[in-house]
């Protein structure tokens, strides 16, 4: 008898992380010893390449990727709409002899150009001006991407309209890096603390997400088209037993999870945490820290593997804000901090943040930069979908507000009071269990109603969507940060000079005015109450609700004037994302209108009207035999068949009207402002009209739902969806 042969075994993580990028490790084993440092100095301190050494690196590149079977290259980019763009080009030339060799030059990785003329611009330029380049981005390493057709090299890149200007998210961030990093610069040089090291934004992405049978999706118009749920009855059992959060992960899912992290740890992703969410089907996935430029590029790349794994498994990954109604929705929490491996993380208090003046400096750059530029950080987190999430009790309120904990909190109104006495230490808790030691406690509590918390060394941005490219909100975040520094650089430089103080002295002076004047944005308490959205009233806070009251913010005079100062983005670029996104709302809500419209007329109408029917025959067989049965269900049925009809109608001719006038629009043709000025009115309607027309029939079609027979209703249920597993 043959003995059993045993499984071979399985390789471990440590074994092939990072294998398909061109990491440090690759470039040293495919560099010469010259073009390595030349082109380490570039990575690591922000140097402009060497133009000498693109065609070596180039070459490098190509056959480190041919030799993990690539057959194509593109340049990866992330155009104004989210989603990750690409073009493949082969590496593939004749050779003149009847053959074909692989080429790919510096100019190739250097430089590409895109015929962006579908992808939005905002006004930035004409239909029929196509042109666009793409410039690789070196701090941000090329990968291979292995896919069931082949493998392809991705080359991480910029996207530039042919005048230069940003038609992308990546641009800004940079841009913004260096705004950053100027001003820190400026701060520590005052504590006598020097770097060589730009000083950059850091990112923890935390994504959250839902996943389905696809059997049920695929019988799902909304959930394929949309990406949510137009209708749905809530199931008997939701999230209210709080039973789902951080529950058993089932095996199905549990199979997934590992294979999406084999293929994220495979491109050097370090993704570290996966846990049950909240709602039933709902999942996160958290990698560590990293570079902000890198953790965003690295989120789409989280993105990507998401989707495609799934498929794998029968399953579809949901990575819309709301797509159940009435269950916790998707956000992605960004984990923001800045330093370098010098200087380490500028917002590490230490163990006595009251005696930590440069930390202390950094915290109120930081005060004042929200109190002041709030409603531009609102700004870069409103769409159509996120609207649904943000201010329920799953996510932060729209209105921006920054939660420091007990500790620090007590540290600043010591300053404000001019009598600073000390800091709360770290408290032992005693557990009760003989076995176990009494435990260190942190000095303060999270608070997760809060849009913008410090979390212990850094602050956890909590209102971006699920779906949404980060970037634009660490653009946010860096630029007024930015401003800030700048402020209190100067602030303390003046106060050193002219007034003589000490630097202890100056630190206090401006700590003492900071909280003074920008205290108003501070909120330790409860978000979602009725008595915070009063306070912030009464506070002057931005209180912008829903996508058409936050976007107007991209060009605020204060926010042009910050943008610009500080090299970021230029009057036309704030200009067209603001015009990109309202024309991704209003075609978003219009979009669902007219599915909602279309799946109510061909799908449920059809379907009550049968169980009408069914009711009417059951009620007069039962007559004609002298049974007595009680007509209220066929009544009841029948009526809300009406509503539903006038329901339909209604929310069609919501959809038809056009809210502005001709003239308008004349004028807008000629007028950025006119255009403008048209669109919030178009975002408005959408918001004021079609969206409760939208509610109303979904509101009679999820009571239908639960009344009509379950083998007549035409689409899969919440009960099916979020709890077959």
């Amino acid at each position: 008898m043959s003995c059993h042969n045993p499984c071979e075994k399985k390789a471990l993580p440590i074994d092939y992380y990072g294998e398909n990028v061109f990491n440090d490790k690759a470039m040293r084993q495919h560099l010469p010893k010259n073009v390595y440092k030349s082109l380490k100095q570039t990575i690591e301190k922000g140097e402009q390449l060497d133009p000498a050494i693109a065609d070596v690196v180039a070459s490098a590149i190509k056959d480190w990727a041919v030799s993990k079977g690539a057959t194509h290259y593109t340049h990866v980019f992330y155009p104004l709409t989210d989603n990750s763009a690409e073009k493949h080009d082969s590496f593939l030339t004749p050779d003149g002899n009847g053959g074909a060799i692989a080429e790919f030059s510096g100019s190739n990785l250097v430089q590409g150009e895109a015929d962006g003329s579908s992808l939005p611009s905002g006004g930035l330029r004409s239909t029929f001006e196509a042109r666009g380049y793409t410039a690789w981005d070196i701090t941000s390493p090329a990968y291979v991407i292995e896919n069931a057709g082949g493998i392809v090299l991705c080359i991480p890149t910029l996207f530039l309209s042919w005048t230069g200007l940003a038609l992308d998210k990546k641009t800004p961030l940079l841009r913004s890096n260096q705004a950053i990093s100027k001003q820190a610069k400026r701060v520590l040089k005052l504590f006598g603390v020097e770097t060589n090291l730009p000083i950059a934004a850091n990112g923890g992405l935390e994504q959250e997400y839902f996943l389905v049978d696809r059997d049920y999706v695929m019988k799902r118009p909304d959930l394929l088209i949309a990406g949510r749920t137009l209708f749905g009855a809530k199931p008997p059992k939701g999230q209210e037993f709080e039973d789902q959060y951080y529950g058993v992960i089932p095996e199905r899912v549990f199979a997934y999870m590992i294979e999406v992290e084999e293929e994220l740890y495979k491109l050097g992703i370090p993704v570290k945490t996966r846990h049950n969410e909240v709602a039933p089907s709902q999942y996160e996935i958290a990698p560590l820290y990293e570079d902000a430029n890198l953790a965003t590029d690295h989120n789409q790349l989280i993105m990507t593997i998401l989707r495609r794994v799934a498929r794998k498994h029968n399953l579809v990954c949901i990575l819309h804000e709301k797509p159940f109604q009435g269950v916790n929705g998707s956000g992605k929490h960004v984990n923001y901090s800045i330093g370098n491996k010098e200087v380490g993380n500028l917002f590490d208090p230490g163990e006595t943040p009251h005696e930590n003046a440069q930390f202390l400096v950094f915290l109120c750059s930081v005060i004042r930069a929200m109190h002041k530029y709030g409603a531009f950080l609102r700004a870069t987190v409103a769409s159509a979908s996120n609207d649904f999430r943000l201010g329920a009790h799953e996510a932060p309120p729209a209105i921006m507000s920054l939660f420091l904990g007990d500790q620090l909190q007590e540290v600043l109104d010591q300053f404000r009071i001019g009598k600073v006495k000390g800091s709360r230490k770290k408290r032992m808790m005693n557990i009760g269990v003989d076995i176990l030691p009494p435990i260190p406690a942190d000095p303060g509590d999270r608070n997760r109603t809060s849009p913008f918390a410090f979390v212990g060394n850094r602050f956890e941005f909590r209102a971006v969507g699920s779906s949404q490219n980060p970037a634009g909100s660490i653009v946010a975040l860096n630029t007024m940060v930015a401003e800030s520094l700048d402020f209190s650089a100067t602030f303390l430089e003046r106060e050193l000079q002219q007034n003589n103080c000490t630097l202890g002295s100056a630190v206090q002076k401006l700590v003492a005015y900071i909280v003074e004047e920008h205290s108003a944005v501070l909120f330790n308490g409860d978000g979602y109450s009725s008595v915070w959205h009063k306070e912030a009233e009464r506070r002057k806070l931005p209180i912008h609700p829903y996508t058409p009251d936050a976007l107007p913010a991209f060009t605020y005079p204060e926010v042009i004037d910050l943008c610009t100062r500080y090299n970021v983005l230029c009057r036309e670029e704030l200009r067209s994302r603001q015009e990109v996104y309202f024309e991704q709302y209003i075609k978003t809500t219009h979009t669902e209108a007219k599915l909602a419209i279309r799946m109510a007329r061909t799908n449920i109408y059809p379907a009550v009207l049968r169980y009408q029917t069914e009711l009417a025959k059951n009620f007069k067989v039962l007559g004609s035999i002298g049974v007595v049965n009680s007509d209220k269900l066929l009544k009841e049925v029948s009526e809300l068949i009406i509503r539903l009809d006038t329901a339909v109608r209604e929310l069609q001719t919501q959809v038809n009207f056009d809210p502005v006038d001709e003239k308008d629009r004349a004028n807008a043709a000629k007028n950025a402002g006119f255009a403008t000025n048209i669109q919030i009115t178009e975002a408005e309607h959408c918001l004021h009209k079609i969206v409760p027309a939208m509610e109303e029939l979904r509101s009679i079609v999820d009571t239908l739902e639960v009344m009509v027979a379950e083998d007549l209703w035409p689409f899969p249920s919440y009960q099916h969806m979020l709890f077959v597993k």
